[in-house]
């Protein structure tokens, strides 16, 4: 199993920069970073900073959508980005959620999604593809290589993702939730004549190392809020059973709006929604072995990246914790089955 940090870009960027650094020195494998240009800065201009300051490190959008920005220009920015450092790049992409919610926006069909994730795809990895009538192709690239995970949670979404994705962004650590979903996407690979096996699985959550479940669940407990916006549209959408597992959607219930401008922060004052058993069961919080515990159950699924999300006041901790204890444990779990 792979490990992520996924940051947002709040300024002063050089912390940012700082904390990629530190996630590599810990043995963090991919950084990760919020994109919505109003709520936060431009990560594209931050991942460059993060790649020139690091060796390793994967770093990309997460996630990034086709309606706030042209799929070209994203595609030139991952190309160009791996012409300087050496295909250290990846792209997460889903029908849009922050970044257009702000302006008024709405996320992007299915079909828009599936045909920029091709285009995007085919650009970024040196090749040429047809968009809007013309065969384009950057003169200037040569050998850039590319992965797209798509993030989704709905129906249709997961079955895009099991027919185009090269990896599914599960942003929720509940264990029978990602079983689902994991299967559903695996099933429309097949399907599609696809091997399952060739798609990542990664899950995503915010990781807390620590022993007051109070505190922690209340940094924590804004995942919860973000993870329901995605809900109330699926449950808009389908209705309230059917779907998508119950366990996913009943704790939306006393959902009442949303602000966007405390979008995934501890201090985010619009999810007293979300019960202390949600926040327990989305997220991985407690001691080393709880996590190690929890991440086990994981990679039985198939799962295999787990990225952390960082919005909270226990990061150096946690990752210390996780690069001197974690990762080993589910490295040297791995080798001893190999």
């Amino acid at each position: 199993m792979d490990f992520g940090v996924v940051l947002q870009t709040n300024p002063p960027a050089a912390r940012t920069v700082q904390l990629a650094q530190l996630a590599e020195a810990h043995g963090f494998s991919h950084v990760w970073t919020f994109d919505s240009h109003l709520l936060w800065e431009e990560p594209y201009v931050i991942h460059s900073a993060i790649l020139n300051a690091t060796k390793r490190v994967t770093v990309g959008p997460f996630v990034t959508n086709p309606a706030t920005r042209d799929w070209t220009v994203t595609a030139s920015v991952f190309a160009t980005l791996n012409e300087l450092y050496g295909n250290r790049t990846i792209c997460g992409i889903g029908r849009g959620d922050s970044a257009v919610r702000v302006t008024n926006g709405k996320p992007v069909t299915m079909s828009e999604l599936r045909e920029s994730i091709h285009v995007i795809r085919e650009l970024a990895n040196s090749r040429p593809v047809e968009y809007k009538g013309a065969t384009l192709q950057f003169p200037w690239s040569r050998g850039s290589e590319l992965e797209v995970w798509v993030a989704a949670y709905g129906p249709l979404a997961l079955k895009l993702t099991g027919e185009v994705g090269d990896g599914f962004i599960l942003q929720l650590a509940d264990v029978d939730i990602a079983a689902w979903m994991i299967k559903t996407v695996r099933d429309a690979a097949a399907a599609a004549g696809r091997d399952p096996d060739a798609i990542s699985f990664c899950v995503a959550a915010p990781m807390y190392i620590g022993d007051d479940w109070h505190h922690m669940r209340e940094q924590c407990r804004w995942f919860g809020g973000m993870v329901g916006n995605h809900v109330a549209d699926i449950v808009a959408k389908y209705g309230e059973h059917g779907a998508v597992p119950d366990a996913l959607t009943d704790y939306i219930a006393g959902r009442q709006g949303y602000d966007y401008n405390t979008h995934g922060k501890a201090d985010n004052d619009h999810v007293d929604f979300v019960p202390d058993e949600i926040v327990d069961r989305f997220c991985i919080l407690g001691t080393a072995d709880e996590h190690i515990a929890k991440l086990e159950q994981l990679r039985a699924l198939g799962v295999t990246q787990f990225a952390g999300y960082l919005q909270h006041d226990n990061k150096e901790e946690t990752m210390r914790v996780y690069g001197e204890t974690v990762i080993p444990a589910l490295s040297a779990h791995v080798t001893a089955k190999a």
